[in-house]
């Protein structure tokens, strides 16, 4: 390999390491001296808070992506969430949420099944699940957008412990939980050997199949978390709504955070800078009067970008 080669090749290295915070820092500074009222607490607060359901999505996204795999169903997850939640509100708070999570599990035990047990492959096993779910979720509701009341359940979408809100901090335990998942214990390690060779992680006696199940449901799981909050933020649920795109939101947090599309690599610090780069990237357009549909197509160059400089090396 020349010097030249030897020098492009360690600069993509390190971009890819490292271009999102970066990107992130630029953003920053950016708005620091350009954007009025950026640097206060309440812009802050605004900018984590409605970051948090796209990041706890986007950590299950990780994880998936990590086996090479991809779960575009975790929209649809968070509307059935949004669905299930007022059928139980009555009987309290907590048996709501407890229904909630259990669908976005079994939501994911159904996509693991077909991906490692029947072998369909993960874009389109998850796609069925997107349209199906959504419909169920709307059949579930009946159509209509429910109003919630409950002031416990409430809380979680408005209330705050010592100035932080809870939806920010449920997304901050997380992402350490995933990260300490993902690098400190046998099944993250296995995770990411899949990922990186499956038929390898097969021939050296790995669960492979138990493991991709186990990786959709923490992704279902952690979706259904997403939409719990959400629609304790909305004070409604609102299957028709709940969750559209975020699939797309979620993908791009992981890619452009560092994780490749080919698997055998998670990168949870890269996953919450993703987040926060696109967060940063769609307020600031907002805040300087551009319209959304620009936020879009920028969005869409960053991904190209972030899949370029993340292809797999030779």
């Amino acid at each position: 390999m020349t010097l030249t080669a030897t020098r492009t090749a360690a600069r993509t290295r390190w971009l890819q390491d490292n271009g999102v915070y970066v990107a992130v820092g630029v953003l920053l500074l950016f708005n620091a001296l350009f954007t009025a009222n950026f640097l206060t607490t309440g812009n802050f607060t605004t900018q984590l808070v409605q970051a948090a359901p796209v990041l706890i999505v986007a950590l299950g996204m990780a994880l998936v992506i990590g086996t090479e795999g991809v779960d575009l169903s975790v929209g649809a997850v968070m509307a059935l969430a949004a669905a299930i939640i007022p059928l139980y509100l009555g009987a309290g708070p907590l048996v709501a949420i407890t229904m909630a999570l259990v669908a976005g599990v079994l939501a994911g035990v159904v996509n693991g099944v077909l991906v490692a047990r029947v072998g369909i492959q993960p874009i389109v096993a998850t796609l069925a699940l997107l349209v199906g779910g959504r419909g169920l979720a709307l059949v579930i509701a009946d159509g209509q957008l429910v109003q919630l009341h409950d002031p416990a359940f409430l809380a979680l979408g408005t209330g705050d412990v010592l100035g932080v809100p809870i939806s920010v901090l449920v997304a901050g335990v997380l992402a350490v939980a995933v990260a300490a998942l993902t690098n400190r214990t046998t099944f993250g390690r296995q995770l990411v050997a899949i990922g990186g060779n499956r038929k390898a992680a097969t021939l050296a006696g790995l669960p492979v199949n138990r493991v991709l199940i186990g990786v959709y449901a923490i992704c279902g799981v952690l979706a259904a978390v997403a939409g719990v909050l959400a629609t304790s933020r909305l004070s409604a649920g609102d299957p028709a709504d709940m969750g559209l795109l975020m699939e797309l939101s979620a993908i791009t947090a992981v890619v452009v955070g560092g994780t490749p599309l080919t698997g055998g690599r998670v990168r949870v610090l890269g996953t919450v800078f993703g987040v926060v780069l696109m967060q940063l990237v769609r307020a600031t357009l907002i805040k300087h009067d551009l319209p959304d549909s620009i936020a879009q197509m920028i969005q869409a160059a960053i991904i190209i970008a972030a899949v370029y400089v993340a292809r797999e090396r030779r």
